[in-house]
């Protein structure tokens, strides 16, 4: 296999190992982190019932916020707003294999800024 190759398993791993200690809940969501090249979106699922309760991602803030740490950060602020009204304050974070760095980390501070709780 090519480096890249074995990049994506190794993630893919990873995340099926988390993913098997992390059950979201209506009261607790998972906030599930999806990151690519150009853009980078979170949800919030509920896996009892089976159901997504909200989402974001850089592709519906708009064209003007870019591909950064900041527009990470914008991401879980939006992230946070929709669940706070809602009435969800706390929530379980997804990382989905990715490292807690970077844009992933500025996500997570972005939604706890806003009063979300994990």
């Amino acid at each position: 296999m090519l480096k890249r190759e074995m990049k994506k398993v190794k993630r893919f791993e990873r995340k099926r190992r988390v993913r098997a200690k992390l059950v979201g809940t209506a009261v607790c969501p998972r906030l599930s982190v999806f990151r690519s090249l150009k853009n980078i979106s979170v949800q919030a699922i509920d896996d009892v019932a089976g159901r997504t309760l909200a989402q974001a991602s850089l592709a519906l803030l708009g064209k003007d916020v870019k591909h950064t740490v900041d527009g990470a950060a914008l991401v879980g602020k939006e992230i946070a707003t929709q669940l706070i009204k809602l009435d969800i304050k706390k929530a379980i974070f997804d990382r989905s294999g990715y490292r807690y760095h970077g844009k992933v980390k500025a996500l997570a501070d972005g939604a706890r800024a806003n009063g979300l709780i994990f």
